[in-house]
């Protein structure tokens, strides 16, 4: 069977093009697709980490695919609707805007992160940062990151996430959470999480671009970190 993959960031770049289209056996596992990727392009070698989901989920190395299935393969994660709250977008953001979106008669604290774009970095000096993502899978695991901090604090009454993509300048925003409840208790905890998970799942990528030239950033990756592969 064919098996169409989307690939990412510096997966992108290497193969020239944001798709691939894979001819596996029936009942073929994730293992199966990635050695034939392996087999196809040499030149990628191997120890390279990457992320692989099935229908926007993580997926591991014994998992099966079936004809239809949307398959994604990408590095470690590194327009809005009227009030849609975990969105991704092009255009600048505001913490006024943000906060807005979850005022309620019923809100006596709100906590606001804004992730801005550092010209310096110990010896980088960064120009800009280019930011690349898994749209629909990116704004759904924003949804699902709500939920965790909803579920780990009960008191959040409501929150807000938005991610940049596109070219960030420096001193730009590049990600804003607002996490609203009846009292402040907690909610600098939660708002915490939120970025910290947001660093391990949500399939977001960032290339620095400096004048000595540019590079992709791979997030971090520990035992709460979704399935790795090698590819």
């Amino acid at each position: 069977m064919k098996v169409r993959v989307r690939l990412f960031a510096s997966l992108r770049e290497i193969f020239k093009s944001p798709y691939l289209e894979v001819e596996v056996p029936d009942n073929a596992t994730v293992a199966d697709l990635v050695e034939v990727i392996r087999e196809e392009a040499p030149h990628l070698g191997r120890g390279g980490r990457f992320h692989v989901t099935i229908n926007k989920d993580f997926a591991e190395m014994d998992a099966k695919l079936k004809e239809g299935d949307e398959v994604a393969i990408f590095p470690p994660v590194g327009g809005g609707e009227a009030m849609k709250k975990f969105w991704l977008t092009t255009e600048p953001l505001s913490l006024d805007a943000l906060a807005a979106m979850v005022t309620t008669p019923t809100v006596g604290g709100i906590v606001l992160f804004s992730g801005t774009v550092r010209g310096v970095t110990d010896d980088l000096h960064t120009d800009y940062l280019e930011y690349e993502a898994y749209v629909e899978m990116a704004e759904a695991k924003l949804a699902e990151i709500a939920q965790e901090v909803k579920e780990k604090w009960p008191q959040v009454l409501d929150m807000a996430i938005v991610h940049r993509i596109g070219r960030v300048d420096v001193g730009e925003s590049s990600v804003m959470i607002a996490v609203a409840a009846a009292h402040r208790e907690g909610i600098f905890d939660a708002c915490a999480y939120a970025i910290d998970r947001l660093k391990h799942i949500a399939p977001i990528w960032k290339k620095e671009v400096s004048a000595n030239g540019d590079f992709w950033v791979e997030g971090p990756v520990d035992e709460t970190s979704p399935p790795i592969v090698e590819v």
